[in-house]
């Protein structure tokens, strides 16, 4: 923290210790850094039922140690503290609920239950950002609206952000920050003073599912239905795998990793993109909570949706029509809106200015029958869609900006994601649709005729679910102990540290890697990846971009097919010692003679470059990631190597092994990202593939 910009004359922070109004003034809401937040706390007389309950609350079941010790101690705290007027509403607010029989802590005929809403109000209201970290201020808030602080608070909930109308308003789960008392700078932290009560939300997207059709809630009252009806409430109650915490807490699985941290928990997250009941009160011509599960049915079966999808009542079959339609809405990771389409160092953008610049895709395989969707974002999409196809400015000198879109190609746009009036769902985020999603054939003909860029580490859910996608935790390792297995789409063996290297925090460039990550084994590798599925039948090469030339590589053979057991070998083991224009050694640097040339001018003798790099299996860095100075194609580090051609269907589950040829324990396998890229695209005489 840079302390200097706090120090304020010593005559306002005597003024403030002795301050003891409900109506904080805004002249004397400094204090001098010699205090903690503890003592600010117990020194302002609007924050003593804040202060009493930080006493009685211990900061975990195992320890004694309490929450107000803790804010005594040294570290980087954030507090968004609840004045006596603040909680004091949200007790009448529980009375109002029939929680408790009268608006006071006496209320509570229950002592368990008492001590459960008094812990989950201070765990909910305290982010700590470690020894590594700082508190987050203000200026340090996500700008996007109902976008999360990266840090979770106390109960292991992240925070949503929002802004209001005013220039000063801002909200956090839903409760403004008083504009007069924020970021007020203590020895050990950041204090927010809250207009209201923070509680994070406990319940899961099957909990908020079953008071939906129980209570006959409007809103997305039709949705959930029809999610219950496919059999998907318990599977989306999941929380966290408990399984897992019982491993890590007794240590019968290997805790720590030798390039990062594993993470202490696996949670379970969802994405829910879902029509809203006015869509399908306007779509059938009737009341909402009136509209049966039948209703729908009927409807998409008169509209010839899924054609290949049974029709019958089996609605929990993976091959029945409403299941297909259903489960195409939901994503098995919990994207929040400043998630659903990552932007850090594509071209043009500027982390710092937060512009959007260069269009923006990621592929998601969705839950159910396995099947693809895109997310995009760019300067002119006004907003993230689904399945946008556009026409971009892609040639060599181009911009990477939309040109035009097509009406029958603009997608459907995402909308502000619905929010719980404590918060999101703890394992969810659900965001509202005004047009109809279905993965038809127009969709995947428009898929199938587009390069497909797949960022490693969001083809694994478990990543992105825990905190290990531009997070706020550097190195993030994955055990690979034969009594767990924490990737789904991932076997491991013994000897792989395979781990993910976020590249720092979202406001920095990261890497000059696809999204600014990458992920590594370290290490004797052998590791099976399941690959997300093609959108239509046809011959696709698969493309793997690596940042390669350095000594620390190794030698890899790659494995193809439809057998995890039964892999077929593709081509010759790859060297990633070998860039495009150098072969790294520990004797020094020789030519690779790939054909590697960096662009000039003359874009006909660029385009032979690439056609000489293609007939060795290379291509250059795809364009599209950038450091500001550098990007893909001028780095000849930033390499794609074309590992398979093959025909692929979109029933068909493939897989890839990446086997070591070197027998050492100090090389490294890096995998930034993969493509599928449809022969269409890489051999069309018309219109080459683009540099992007």
């Amino acid at each position: 923290m840079n302390r200097n910009k706090y120090i304020i004359p010593i005559l306002f922070a005597t003024i403030v210790l002795w301050s003891c109004k409900e109506n904080i003034d805004s002249s004397v809401r400094y204090v001098y850094e010699n205090y903690t937040i503890s003592d600010y706390l117990a020194r302002h007389e609007q924050y003593s039922e804040y202060y009493r309950l930080t006493g009685e609350t211990p900061v975990s079941d195992i320890s004694q140690t309490t929450v107000r010790q803790l804010l005594t101690a040294r570290g980087h705290y954030t507090v968004f503290a609840p004045t006596n007027t603040a909680i004091q509403a949200y007790l009448e607010e529980l009375k109002e609920q029939n929680v408790i029989s009268e608006a006071s802590w006496d209320g509570f005929s229950d002592s368990i239950k008492l001590d459960s809403v008094c812990k989950l109000l201070v765990m909910s209201s305290i982010i700590d950002s470690g020894d590594d970290g700082e508190p987050v201020q203000t200026w340090d808030f996500p700008s996007a609206q109902n976008a999360e602080i990266l840090r979770p608070n106390m109960y292991d909930r992240k925070l949503t952000v929002s802004h209001g109308e005013g220039v000063d308003e801002i909200l956090v789960n839903g409760i403004q920050i008083d504009e007069d008392n924020r970021d007020i700078p203590a020895l050990n932290g950041i204090i927010h003073s809250m207009r209201g009560v923070i509680v994070s939300n406990s319940n899961s997207l099957g909990d908020y599912i079953s008071d939906v059709i129980s209570e006959k809630k409007a809103g997305f009252y039709v949705a959930c239905l029809l999610a219950n009806a496919v059999g998907l409430k318990d599977t989306l109650t999941r929380v966290e795998d408990e399984a897992y915490r019982k491993c890590y807490i007794e240590q019968r699985i290997k805790t720590e990793h030798y390039d990062g941290v594993i993470p202490a928990h696996r949670y379970y997250g969802y994405t829910f993109f879902a029509e809203t009941d006015s869509f399908w009160t306007a779509t059938l011509g009737k009341p909402a909570l009136d509209i049966q599960v039948e209703d729908v049915v009927d409807w998409l079966d008169r509209k010839g949706y899924y054609p290949l999808a049974t029709k019958n009542k089996d609605y929990q079959s993976e091959d029945n029509m409403l299941n297909q339609f259903v489960t195409y809405h939901l994503l098995p990771v919990r994207l929040s809106a400043d998630r659903l389409v990552l932007h850090r160092n594509e071209f043009g953008f500027d982390p710092n200015l937060r512009n959007l610049s260069s269009a923006m895709a990621e592929y998601y395989t969705t839950m159910g029958k396995r099947r693809l969707m895109k997310l995009y974002e760019s300067a002119e999409s006004g907003g993230v869609h689904i399945n946008r196809f556009p026409i971009l400015d892609n040639g060599r000198q181009g911009t990477y900006h939309e040109l035009s879109c097509l009406p029958d190609k603009e997608g459907i746009l995402i909308g502000t994601s619905m929010s719980e009036a404590k918060g999101n769902l703890s394992n969810a985020m659900i965001y509202p649709l005004d047009k109809l999603l279905v993965y038809d054939e127009t969709t995947q003909n428009n898929l199938g005729k587009e390069r497909i860029r797949y960022d490693l580490a969001a083809m694994f859910p478990e990543v992105t679910n825990n905190g290990g996608r531009v997070g706020n935790i550097r190195i993030f390792g994955f055990p690979n102990d034969p009594e767990y297995h924490y990737l789904d789409d991932a076997w491991l063996t013994k000897d792989c540290n395979f781990f993910v290297n976020t590249g720092g925090t979202p406001d920095s460039r990261g890497f000059c890697t696809y999204f600014g990550d990458e992920m590594a084994s370290r290490g004797i590798t052998d590791l099976t990846l399941r690959l997300p599925p093609v959108p239509r039948e046809g011959t696709y090469e698969i493309r793997y971009g690596v940042t390669a030339a350095d000594t620390n590589r190794g030698i890899f053979q790659f494995y193809w097919g439809n057998d995890r057991f039964r892999l077929r070998a593709m081509g010759i083991p790859l060297d990633l010692r070998m860039g495009g224009q150098y072969y790294s050694t520990p004797n020094g640097q020789f030519p690779s003679n790939m054909g590697w040339e960096p662009d000039i001018d003359d874009e006909d003798y660029n385009s032979e470059v690439d056609k000489t790099l293609r007939n060795h299996g290379f291509m250059k860095g795809a364009k599209i990631h950038s450091t500001g100075s550098d990007n893909g194609r001028t780095l000849q580090s930033q390499i794609r190597r074309i590992i398979v051609c093959e025909k692929m269907r979109p029933e068909e589950t493939y897989y890839l092994r990446l086997k070591s040829c070197l027998d050492f324990e100090n090389v490294y396998l890096v995998l930034d990202y993969f493509e599928y890229c449809p022969k269409e695209v890489y051999d069309n005489p018309e219109t080459p593939e683009d540099v992007w």
